[in-house]
């Protein structure tokens, strides 16, 4: 049921013993020492509390209310919004430096904060260049600087012939690495072959770290059943389930072979399930995503020229999505992530629609939180499980379970702050985006953010943002291997 009126945010300064002053007004950017709710999700339950902060971390949680405040504390009283830890999207493409026209970092960690993401992973294969050396993870790390609303991290990148470059970016502070198995769109993103897996492989075993993988595989050469490509059935049938099955198929080998903990992005195919489970039965050390369009679009809804629905692997059917709610919940697809991939419209060749040639990606970054909501509680989510798919499964796989992921002392005071009885239009203006082009406007979703807070900071609130980027650039501390590599043949 929709709440007929907005909750109100209220800052109040808090002097000798708890008495309050009187509500200060609210704005974004305020560095904020504690936050007051109702509903406060913590590891085991949803109750009334009040969440501590000094320096940008998490010192205590107390009953609401139970304590008494220094002189000046800026305490955030929420009422019955929700209090949770920020999202941590560990996929999404940023695209500069190089390709600034489809996203930049700005655009993008605004419409993360607007969302309610604390935290995000930046890939490395739609940049230029791309982060496939050390010396590019410095140029792209140069291109972040003074520019994020949000926490980022880097994935660095596998192609042909960079697994002398890998250890370094590991020393460097990338969590893991991204790879793909097919020919993409964007020409810097070079695929790669089983010889170039097991090198790296064979370069990343003991240290930890984890490598990810577009799964899917040609098949050989493709003749379509339908004559015109500006029908979604004619795209879905050039990426069969079959190229998803066999490039699983490769990566579960290999992940049992090195014991590299391995990655599935952005699966879309239910079929490839049976695979990953009994991989993991044989104890490989294998976890998988998928992205809120594959649990929220289907294939029979998408229309005629919907090039802007378009995306790899595709949107498939009504049964295959009902497939993989059913695998979240069996907890065999560990996290659920926006796979943000922009581009500028020109690229979807709006007026010709034809989906065989139009550019794939599909943005939604801003909208993780609701579209999860709105399709997960009628199924029998809860918010616990929102928590586990979105912010720590997700924390855990890109090295950052220390600092983010849950609301506990000692962990960063990264919470998103929403109402998750509100409903609300996704419109074009309220987009933060560079483009406005998605599949999700007109939609109505259920969960609106109200406040994201970074490291005790509030980077967003109600349509505002702090008027300085207020992220960090983050590195994480891998274990590096104490062995020589030997060659893997």
């Amino acid at each position: 049921m929709e709440r007929q009126s907005t909750p109100q945010l209220r800052m109040s300064k808090e002097s000798g013993e708890a008495s309050q002053t009187g509500a200060a007004r609210v704005e974004a950017g305020a560095k904020v020492t504690a936050v007051r709710s109702t509903r406060v999700v913590l590891d085991d339950t949803i109750c009334p509390a009040e969440i501590i902060i000094c320096n940008g971390q998490i010192t205590d949680i107390v009953p609401r209310r139970s304590r008494a405040h220094a002189r000046g504390e800026k305490v955030l009283d929420v009422g019955d919004l929700v209090v949770m830890p920020g999202i941590i999207d560990t996929h999404v493409h940023i695209c500069e430096p190089g390709h600034t026209a489809w996203e930049g970092y700005s655009s993008a960690t605004k419409a993360a904060a607007a969302g309610g993401v604390t935290t995000l992973v930046d890939m490395p294969l739609n940049c230029l260049p791309p982060t496939t050396s050390l010396a590019n993870l410095a140029t792209k790390l140069q291109a972040a600087a003074g520019q994020c609303h949000v926490d980022v991290a880097f994935w660095g990148g596998v192609v042909p012939r960079n697994q002398e470059e890998l250890l370094s970016m590991l020393q460097a502070g990338v969590p893991g690495f991204k790879c793909s198995l097919i020919t993409s769109g964007v020409e810097e993103e070079s695929h790669v072959c089983l010889q170039d897996l097991h090198m790296a492989l064979n370069e990343l075993q003991d240290t930890e770290c984890v490598l990810l993988f577009h799964a899917e595989q040609e098949l050989g050469p493709w003749k379509p059943a339908l004559e015109d490509p500006t029908e979604y059935r004619t795209f879905l049938d050039s990426r069969p389930d079959s190229m998803e099955v066999e490039a699983i198929e490769t990566v579960a080998d290999l992940c049992l072979q090195y014991k590299v903990p391995c990655h599935i992005l952005h699966l879309s195919s239910a079929q490839a399930l049976p695979i990953i489970r009994a991989a993991r039965q044989k104890g490989a050390p294998l976890t998988v995503e998928t992205a809120h369009h594959y649990l929220t679009l289907m294939s029979e809804r998408i229309p005629p020229g919907g090039t802007y629905y378009k995306c790899c692997p595709p949107i498939r059917g009504k049964t295959n999505r009902e497939q993989l709610w059913t695998a979240l919940q069996e907890g065999l697809i560990d996290m659920v992530v926006s796979a943000h991939n922009p581009c500028s419209p020109d690229l979807k060749l709006l007026d010709d629609g034809d989906f065989l040639k139009t550019q794939e990606g599909i943005a939604s970054l801003q909208f993780g939180l609701p579209l999860f909501w709105t399709s997960a509680k009628s199924r029998g989510f809860s918010l616990h499980d929102m928590v586990q798919l979105m912010c720590k499964k997700p924390a855990n796989l890109s090295r950052l379970d220390d600092r983010k992921g849950a609301l506990s002392p000692g962990m960063d005071a990264d919470l998103v702050i929403w109402d998750p009885d509100k409903e609300f239009e996704v419109k074009k203006n309220m987009i933060q985006h560079k483009h406005q082009l998605t599949p999700y406007l007109g939609f109505q979703l259920c969960g609106e953010v109200l406040a994201t807070l970074v490291r005790g900071r509030l980077v967003y609130l109600k349509g505002k943002f702090s008027a300085k980027p207020e992220g960090n650039l983050l590195v994480t501390q891998t274990k590096m291997p104490m062995k020589v590599p030997s060659p893997y043949y």
